[in-house]
Formats: C-alpha cells, structure tokens, sequence
C-alpha cells in the first residue's frame, strides 16, 4: 500500500475553519483526507507547527526546507518521494496516486450532537 505525507505550513488547525476566515483549500484537503482515512489508506499530515521534529526527522524534507525554505511547504510525499512542492494535491491528484476516484475523497465528517432539554 502507497503511503502519503502532507507536510504542512506552520498554521492554528488543519482544518481551514479557524481563525476570522474558512480556508475552502484546507477544508477540501481534510476532507479529503478523512475519506481516505476511513478506507484505511496510509495517509498522514503533519504541523510545522506542532511536529517540527517530522520534518527534521524526514531527510527529503529537510533537504527541500533547506534548499527553498518554508515557500516549499506544503510538501507531499508519496512512499518517501516528492510528487508536489508548494501546494496541496487536487483531489484527482490523490485519486490518481493512491487508485481510487477522485468522487470517493468528499466524504465529510459527521459529529453527533446530543441535546439535552431542561423543563
């Protein structure tokens, strides 16, 4: 099975909805994510901000850092290689990496809300 790591840029959340602004890009890209998540694809994000250490740890990404400084961020790998510098995948990018269609990467996340009502 392919892996793929998306190094982000340093930011608040991944998700895109932080912050005085949504982020569409960001909201696709976890979305898209979390589907391929629930189909159990080795798929992972990691924070400058929160993860430094993974991209120290990571030679081809430290490499890049070094070489174009955070502008290279995002950074995807697929199986420890580079397949994109400087943005996020589409979603036919991933479909096409990891053989699947690109429809099945909108899954969104659902969250269950209990209420509870006081007379």
């Amino acid at each position: 099975m392919k892996k793929v790591e998306i190094f982000d840029p340093a930011m608040c959340c991944s998700t895109g909805v932080c912050g005085p602004g949504v982020d569409p890009e960001l909201t696709r890209v976890a979305s898209a994510v979390y589907s391929l998540e629930q189909k159990k694809f080795d798929i992972t994000r990691f924070n400058l901000a929160n993860e430094p250490g993974a991209f120290v740890d990571n030679e081809v990404v430290n490499k890049v850092l070094l070489e174009k400084g955070p502008d290279a961020l995002p950074l995807i790998l697929v199986n420890n290689e580079i397949v994109k510098v400087g943005a996020y995948p589409t979603n036919e990018e991933l479909a096409e990496w990891l053989d699947v269609k690109a429809a099945e990467l909108q899954e969104k996340p659902r969250v269950r809300v209990s209420l509870k009502f006081e007379k």
